[in-house]
């Protein structure tokens, strides 16, 4: 009896940690949370967005692509928003989001060793990025510059094989 009751314990408790594994999941399939976790100031956010926007632009193509912001940050959420656009790209925010042509677009900035780790993240493509902050060109301007090669995730589409 006593070995049935331990059996029927672990069998619970195995069952309660495979349960709350599934509640670790991300908010949306492969999206990560917006965040800023580093200061930028304008330039810095503004040389971030400008060169991560071009580099997007690459993989997923303005003019047909509306994009859907995930995040409110405001100096870096507002320079990237000013990237899209002029890049061709429409822009939604959160609450106009339910389109079946948006692209879901999420961002993390975080401070990395002596400068910033970005990432722009949509459910086609991941970019992550360092970068340096500090003065940039003759101008003085405190914009940031990148210190490593671009790292390219493609995601497989749901109907993809």
């Amino acid at each position: 009896m006593s070995k049935l009751l331990s059996h029927l314990r672990f069998s619970a408790t195995l069952l309660c940690l495979l349960l709350l594994a599934a509640c670790q999941t991300m908010g949306g399939p492969g999206l990560i949370q917006s965040e800023v976790t580093a200061e930028l100031s304008t330039e810095a956010a503004g040389s971030i967005a400008a060169d991560m926007v071009g580099r997007l632009a690459e993989h997923i193509g303005p003019g047909s692509t509306t994009i859907a912001l995930r995040g409110n940050e405001i100096v870096f959420g507002s320079a990237l928003v000013a990237s899209l656009r002029e890049k061709g790209y429409a822009v939604v925010t959160d609450q106009a989001a339910n389109q079946a042509a948006v692209e879901p677009l999420a961002y993390s900035i975080d401070p990395f060793e002596d400068g910033v780790l970005v990432r722009i993240s949509t459910l086609k493509v991941e970019l992550t990025r360092m970068y340096t902050l500090g003065t940039t060109g003759t101008t003085g301007a405190a914009g940031a510059v990148p210190a490593s090669p671009l790292s390219v995730m493609q995601r497989r589409s749901a109907g993809g094989s």
